[in-house]
């Protein structure tokens, strides 16, 4: 059993036990803003808006969604990092904020936030346009061995970048990886033949591949995403390759006892909401709850060995 499985298996269970929301005391704010680093239409930005939809009925709240844009993230940390730790402003965290962190070295780093909840693992896959001529992985990569290949990408310190370059390293190809401030740009660039093709997430290009404008070549999960039965896993096209991103909340530093619980509680019963089911197994995400103090030791170990993983390729020094 993969170390996945085991938390999608734990994040059930916690969703059966998970407690009634009307024995939740109200939350102190009227008004909370969901910060994402992301461009509208990005994953980020997506799944904080599906999520607000369902989650502010559940919590009695008004939830505003904020793009903070710039640095890979690193201006939304800093959003964060000096707002008070009063529950009024959380953030969407994925594996970008700690490439960030580790890369940049912004004035604030992920170190400077609080891990609240873990909400879902999201799937990472590779597509390109429908009528354009590749039709498998192999094929991008042949293309790419016949000339420099013209790839996409989110933000510089994404997972998504992170894929690409390892896919490109794997391959032994030359090609131009270009970063977008969020996945909605990203696929507009392949829409329109900039690209040749991109590494995203479902919910980023659900309405393009749904009317049939988009081609998914490959997942970089450890096994067939159910929705794509077709579609092989990248380590099937034959690179060792498994990648898999987190998307949580986190807030600024020192959140009180009581909004860490109001927000673990709230989650919990979103997650069980079947009409937020829909949304959200239609966007491929796989439910994957992490209470705060299971979070925080996640999020350093994933921190830990993603540095290790960067010096030892010589991309840290």
């Amino acid at each position: 059993m993969t170390f996945r499985h085991r938390i999608y298996l734990a994040a059930v269970a916690a969703l059966a036990a998970a407690p009634p929301c009307a024995a939740q005391t109200a939350y102190p704010h009227e008004v909370v803003t969901l910060v994402t680093h992301s461009s509208p239409g990005g994953g980020s930005d997506v799944f904080l808006r599906d999520l607000a939809r369902y989650l502010g009925p559940v919590m009695g709240v008004k939830l505003v969604v904020e793009n903070v844009r710039g640095g890979s993230g690193a201006r939304a940390m800093a959003r964060l990092a000096n707002a008070p730790a009063d529950g009024r402003i959380v953030y969407a965290v994925t594996p970008t904020y700690i490439y960030t962190s580790l890369l940049s070295h912004p004035v604030n780093n992920y170190k400077d936030l609080e891990p609240l909840v873990n909400v879902f693992f999201d799937e990472e896959i590779v597509y390109t346009r429908a009528d354009g001529p590749l039709h498998t992985l192999a094929d991008v990569i042949a293309a790419a061995r016949s000339r420099r290949g013209r790839w996409g990408a989110s933000t510089p310190a994404s997972l998504e970048r992170q894929a690409l370059e390892q896919l490109k390293l794997a391959a032994g190809v030359q090609a131009a990886i270009v970063s977008h401030d969020g996945g909605g740009d990203l696929m507009l660039n392949v829409l329109n033949g900039t690209l040749e093709i991109g590494v995203g997430e479902a919910q980023e290009i659900r309405g393009q591949l749904a009317a049939g404008r988009l081609r998914v070549l490959a997942v970089f999960s450890a096994e067939r995403v159910a929705d794509l039965p077709d579609v092989p896993t990248v380590q099937e096209s034959g690179y060792d390759l498994v990648l898999t991103k987190f998307r949580g909340l986190a807030g600024p530093k020192g959140l009180p006892d009581e909004i860490i619980l109001a927000w673990e509680l709230a989650i919990q019963q979103v997650l069980a909401d079947p009409d937020y089911r829909n949304v959200y197994e239609a966007a491929m995400l796989s439910p994957a709850f992490m209470s705060h103090a299971d979070y925080g030791p996640f999020i350093d170990d994933f921190a830990s060995r993603t540095e290790a993983y960067l010096r030892r390729t010589g991309v840290l020094q």
